[in-house]
């Protein structure tokens, strides 16, 4: 089998060499010998490092990362997380549909001033009031309601 040094790694996956050397330190990936100095790895390593972009992308840590992936390195995924994650990114979606609608609304908004317009004044207090939910329910208290 040929191994990818960490240049080449860093090369074809777009990370840099001191990323590959702290997720290596993390548990996140691991080189299997070394070549003078240059640290060697599978090819497979370049899906492992995909897959690290991805979960960083979906807002998993580095922590939750490395729990991914089972002790030869292969994907171990856990479907629930996943799931729970994907429902997370869903909300977040529309959360941030509705704040687009609000933003176009008030850049066409004809009324004289923002403060005068009856749309701009129910969206600011929706929007407001979901703020405060989402504040409270990260205390673990109810929010009022």
């Amino acid at each position: 089998m040929k191994f990818l040094d960490i240049g080449e790694v860093a090369a074809a996956s777009g990370v840099k060499p001191s990323a590959l050397r702290y997720y290596e330190e993390a548990g996140l990936i691991s080189s299997v010998s070394r070549h003078g100095l240059r640290r060697q790895f599978p090819p497979e390593v370049l899906l492992q490092l995909k897959l690290i972009a991805m979960g960083k992308s979906a807002g998993f840590s580095l922590d939750e990362i490395a729990g991914m992936f089972g002790r030869d390195g292969r994907p171990d995924l856990p479907r629930d997380a996943l799931r729970r994650k994907a429902d997370e990114i869903d909300r977040k979606i529309r959360e941030l549909a509705a704040l687009a609608d609000t933003l176009r609304h008030v850049a066409d908004c004809s009324a004289p001033s923002h403060m005068e317009c009856p749309t701009f004044r129910r969206l600011v207090d929706v929007a407001g009031s979901r703020g405060g939910r989402r504040r409270s329910a990260a205390r673990g208290k109810a929010a009022p309601g």
